[in-house]
C-alpha cells in the first residue's frame, strides 16, 4: 500500500471513530416524537425540514473543547441557529431524550438546563443572552473501580436515551432546553474533555411561577473546574459535576429501564392513541388514550417533522401551521458511504 493511500486510510477510519460520538435523533413528550436537527442529512438538503432542534454543523458528530468554554458554540454546539419550531410540554411533564448512539468508553454526566427565551420566543433569541438554570444531572454513580458508573452509562442502558422532567413549579413560557453528556475519557489531561451539548425549542404551559436565576452559556465552565479537568483512572475516587448548582424543584428520575412511546403521527381532530410499535417498551407512566397533546407551533406556513408510529390526539397548530407525519429519515451522504467503501478497498490492497 503507498505513503499516500496509508494516509488516507487513517484519515477515514479517524472520521468513522469521531461519528460514532452520538446526536440526539429526537424527544418524545407524551407519546408524540419530534425529530431532532440531522447533522448527517440536513446539511446536505436545499429546504431541510423544519424541527424543534437546533441546527449545529457538527456534521462529524464531534464536539465542544474546553478551548471553546467562551464562545458561543458552548451554548447549543458548533455555529448552532435557532430552530424554527417549538414542542408544547406542560410543567411536571417528562421529556425522553433519544439519541442514536453513545460509546461505552466516553464515560462522564449527563446534564440538562433551561433558559427563558422571554415574549420573543426561541425561534428568534440571539443565544448568547440566554442564561440556563441546572435542572437535572446524573454524574459519578460508583467510583470505587475505574473508570466508574455514570449518567452516560445509564443513558446507554436506557437504550441510548434519557428522560428529564420539567420543573412542576417553572413559570409558563418559551424555553430552550440544553441537554448534554460531557465526555471524561481524556480529561486527565489540559483540553482533553469533549462537550456534546444539544438544544431544543419548547413552550412551556401551566400555572408555575418560579423564574430561576441562570448563568450565560459562555459562563457555564472553566477548562480548569474540578468537573472537567478530572482523571477518571484512578479509583477509588469522588467527582464534582461542573456548572451551577441544580435549581430548587429540580426532580431526580430513575434511568435505567425506563422509557416511553418513541414514535406518534400528530393529527388534527380527535383520535385515540394506538398500541405502540412491537419494539418500543412504554412507561408505567404511559399516557391515557385520549390524552390531548400539542404536536408544535411554529411560524405561519411552517411545518414540524414528527416520527411515524403510533396515533396520538393533538391540538390544532398555530395559524397556518401544519404538523405532519415525516417521511423515511433520509439516507447519510452518499460521499460519506463512498469514502467509507473506498477505505475499505484501500484495506485490501
Amino acid at each position: 500500500m503507498s505513503f499516500s493511500s496509508k494516509t488516507l486510510l487513517s484519515a477515514l477510519a479517524g472520521a468513522v471513530t469521531v461519528a460514532a460520538h452520538g446526536h440526539v435523533t429526537n424527544i418524545v413528550i407524551n407519546g408524540l416524537s419530534y425529530q431532532n436537527y440531522d447533522p448527517f442529512s440536513f446539511p446536505y438538503q436545499q429546504n431541510p425540514p423544519t424541527v424543534v432542534g437546533w441546527t449545529a454543523s457538527n456534521t462529524d458528530n464531534g464536539f465542544v473543547a474546553p478551548d471553546a468554554f467562551a464562545s458561543p458554540d458552548i451554548i447549543c454546539h458548533k455555529s448552532a441557529t435557532n430552530a424554527g419550531g417549538h414542542a408544547v410540554v406542560a410543567a411536571g411533564d417528562k421529556i425522553f431524550i433519544q439519541w442514536d448512539t453513545w460509546p461505552e468508553s466516553h464515560h462522564g454526566p449527563v446534564i440538562d438546563y433551561l433558559a427563558n427565551c422571554g415574549s420573543a420566543g426561541c425561534e428568534k433569541v440571539d443565544k448568547t443572552t440566554l442564561k440556563f438554570f441546572k435542572i437535572d444531572e446524573v454524574g459519578l454513580v460508583d467510583g470505587s473501580k475505574a473508570p466508574g458508573v455514570w449518567g452516560s452509562d445509564q443513558l446507554i442502558a436506557n437504550g441510548n436515551a434519557w428522560m428529564v422532567q420539567i420543573p412542576a413549579d417553572i413559570a409558563p413560557g418559551n424555553y430552550v432546553l440544553r441537554h448534554e453528556i460531557i465526555a471524561l475519557h481524556s480529561g486527565n489531561q489540559p483540553n482533553g474533555a469533549q462537550n456534546y451539548p444539544q438544544c431544543f425549542n419548547l413552550q412551556i404551559t401551566g400555572s408555575g411561577t418560579s423564574n430561576p436565576d441562570g448563568v450565560l452559556g459562555t459562563a457555564l465552565y472553566k477548562p480548569d473546574d474540578a468537573g472537567i479537568l478530572a482523571n477518571i483512572y484512578n479509583a477509588p475516587f469522588t467527582y464534582s459535576i461542573p456548572g451551577p448548582a441544580l435549581i430548587s424543584g429540580a426532580a431526580s428520575i430513575a434511568q435505567a429501564k425506563s422509557a416511553i412511546t418513541a414514535s406518534a403521527t400528530a393529527v388534527t381532530g380527535s383520535a385515540t392513541a394506538a398500541p405502540a410499535p412491537a419494539a418500543t417498551t412504554t412507561t408505567t407512566a404511559a399516557p391515557a388514550a385520549a390524552t390531548t397533546t400539542t404536536a408544535a407551533s411554529v411560524d405561519a406556513g411552517a411545518t414540524v417533522i414528527v416520527s411515524p408510529g403510533a396515533t396520538a390526539t393533538t391540538a390544532a397548530p398555530a395559524a397556518g401551521a401544519t404538523s405532519t407525519a415525516s417521511a423515511p429519515r433520509p439516507t447519510r451522504c452518499a460521499g460519506r458511504d463512498k469514502k467509507r467503501r473506498h477505505a475499505r478497498d484501500l484495506g485490501k490492497n
